[in-house]
């Protein structure tokens, strides 16, 4: 997968940065995103809780034990999403003399107007169901600390000649998580009618000024 992705096309589409994994991950990506796209159906006609991972499965048109291979928990389905490789990607390649928030911001500047264009709906449904479900709540944060947190810590201690599990590197990694989920519920809360892109990097641009009041 190339650093420089997502990209423009002719047409004033973003690329999917995702096209350029080998054919093998293509495919257990597409099986993936088919049964994760039939879950949040159901999910938005039937409610989460009447909604049983055999009919997902059937959905899907896989097996329960396919199902299982992809997603540990019915959970996963709602918290699971591809891009923190490709948030890492984009990361380490920025230049090296921009400070840690700085590459932050222009690695989200790059990824998010993808995820945001083609995404929308799906990232509205998760973030209601983060909101509303209290077991999809607790998945979260079961998972956070080995998925974009990590991701944030890591290259943050890279660039900075720290360890992951430096407190500055971790109070970094955290208070970025925190506004990124502050954006996301404004966000939802106006009906998603906001620029989430542009909520998202005013409130790294608020964390980098100190968060004035």
């Amino acid at each position: 997968m190339s650093t420089s992705l997502p990209e423009q096309t002719a047409a004033g589409r973003l690329d999917d940065p995702l096209d350029h994994l080998p054919l093998r991950e293509r495919k257990k990506l597409k099986t993936r995103r088919a049964i994760q796209e039939h879950a949040l159906r159901l999910f938005t006609a039937r409610g989460y809780d009447a909604t049983t991972v055999e009919q997902i499965a059937a959905a899907a048109e896989v097996s329960p034990s396919t199902f299982f291979r992809y997603f540990p928990t019915k959970e996963d389905l709602v918290v699971t999403d591809e891009y923190d490789p490709v948030l890492e990607r984009l990361l380490r390649a920025q230049p090296p003399e921009l400070a840690p928030l700085e590459a932050l911001r222009a690695s989200f500047r790059e990824v998010f107007p993808y995820v945001f264009q083609t995404d929308m709906e799906t990232i509205r449904t998760r973030v209601r169901l983060i909101a509303e479900v209290p077991s999809v709540q607790a998945r979260v944060h079961e998972l956070m600390r080995g998925g974009t947190l990590a991701v944030l810590a890591g290259v943050t201690a890279e660039r900075t000649g720290r360890e992951p599990d430096d407190p500055r590197v971790q109070a970094f990694a955290w208070a970025v998580m925190g506004v990124l989920q502050a954006a996301m519920y404004t966000w939802l809360d106006g009906d998603g009618a906001a620029d989430l892109p542009g909520l998202l990097d005013r409130n790294l641009e608020f964390l980098g000024a100190g968060m004035p009041l």
